[in-house]
């Protein structure tokens, strides 16, 4: 198997995941859902600003990826951002999400996906050279 071939693609898919989130959905407001996720959380007075400096975070995130420089830092800063955004929005705006309680779930494969990624395929992928 080409490791390095699959952690490329993976690590590209990764990062189409923080760009659709940062770009479409915050940035443009394609999904207004997340701003009132915000609002829920942080209040409604800098909810719009709040989510665009998210946006750009997540695109930054995306670019970070691609790049692949410091990757397991980059890695590890993706899987503690997923899970406190997530636990933040399951506890305090459940009824936002949408797919509910389910999101976690979904929240928990993305986190396997980025360390399966960077912990197994990067390193075989080094060994593989």
């Amino acid at each position: 198997m080409n490791y390095k071939l699959a952690h490329k693609i993976l690590s590209f898919c990764i990062a189409a995941v923080w760009i659709v989130n940062g770009l479409f959905c915050k940035l443009l407001n394609f999904v207004p859902r997340h701003e009132l996720i915000v609002a829920k959380i942080m209040g409604t007075e800098y909810s719009r600003s709040l989510t665009i400096i998210i946006g750009c975070f997540e695109i930054l995130m995306s670019i970070w990826i691609l790049s692949n420089l410091r990757s397991k830092l980059n890695a590890v800063i993706q899987i503690l951002a997923i899970a406190v955004m997530n636990i933040l929005e399951l506890i305090m705006a459940p009824g936002l999400l949408l797919w509910g309680k389910v999101n976690g779930i979904f929240a928990l494969a993305l986190i396997l996906v980025i360390y399966f990624n960077e912990f197994y395929l990067n390193k075989k992928s080094a060994q593989q050279t």
